[in-house]
């Protein structure tokens, strides 16, 4: 059973807070996609139990019900709606999973929180928009190329383009859903969606898109700007999970992270798409756990 709260965070705004898994289980924070809001995951929630976590994540701001910044920030700036969450839980030590747009934000917290962050894994996560020798758009859906091209025009360029191309998916009922994700889905991922799964991504969709386009517009912008962090100053270990059939985030993305991250350890498959390898959650949270040494 999940509760949701509203935590006031810095500058008083609120941060919409899921929390769920084991109540008394060690700190698991769960960074969702771009876009994504909170929205109860059972299968997520149970395996999080199961494992002896306790499982939290956070609308970032602008999405679902936490307040908008004034301006959009950098991923590094998540990391204090992140500690503020953990603070007013009494979670001290915790582990981090990002997946997609969430990646670079588990990172954030494995660089700048080392005191508190046991260990982080990357699931399906971005690469740096300007990653030295990183082809960004390589392998990506033609849908994504058209998205952070008009991102790099700035906040008020890409705010129309959200209007127009993404809170219409973002409408998308759990039927719905594949279809309105287009040239994203890989074969491998359709077949993931399935009736939980789609129920799923149609209500963190849904949620989402609750203020209009301000989280939409804020996370693309963070995706093609400078990260606020240095990934050479990670020393926590870290996981890379990627799959070769992913179209949103593509395979070299996690091949890069996988060389510039000090020390990580890669998991990276051929048949494996941007959906899919959630399906491997039970796999890669034990595997967390065993890197933090729980």
């Amino acid at each position: 059973m999940s509760d949701l709260l509203h935590v006031t965070g810095p500058d008083a705004r609120t941060i919409e807070t899921l929390v769920g898994g084991d109540p008394d289980g060690f700190g698991l924070l769960f960074h969702g996609g771009s876009p994504s809001a909170v929205a109860a995951y059972p299968s997520f929630d149970e395996t999080a139990r199961a494992l002896g976590l306790r499982l939290v994540t956070l609308s970032r701001p602008g999405y679902g019900g936490s307040t908008p910044r004034p301006a959009p920030g950098r991923y590094a700036d998540d990391v204090v709606e992140s500690a503020s969450v953990l603070d007013h839980l009494g979670i001290d030590e915790f582990i981090t999973l990002g997946w997609s747009g969430g990646g670079p934000r588990a990172l954030a917290c494995a660089a700048l929180l080392p005191d508190r962050c046991r260990a982080a894994a990357s699931l399906a996560g971005v690469a740096p928009y300007l990653g030295e020798g990183l082809d960004w758009f390589a392998g990506m859906a033609e849908e994504n190329h058209e998205e952070y091209h008009a991102a790099e025009q700035g906040p008020e360029v890409y705010e129309a383009f959200v209007v127009d191309h993404i809170l219409p998916m973002l409408a998308a009922t759990p039927d719905q859903m594949a279809e309105a994700m287009g040239g994203l889905v890989t074969p491998v991922d359709k077949a993931m969606v399935t009736d939980e799964f789609a129920d799923w991504m149609s209500r963190t969709f849904n949620a989402a898109g609750a203020q209009g386009a301000a989280g939409v517009r804020d996370d693309g912008i963070a995706a093609v700007s400078p990260w606020g962090f240095d990934l050479a100053d990670i020393r926590v270990p870290v996981s890379i999970w990627q799959g070769r059939q992913d179209a949103m985030v593509p395979f070299g993305h996690g091949e890069w992270l996988a060389t510039h991250v000090p020390g990580a350890e890669a998991h990276l498959f051929e048949d494996e798409g941007h959906l899919s390898l959630v399906g491997r959650l039970e796999e890669i949270l034990t595997d967390l756990k065993r890197l933090a040494g729980l």
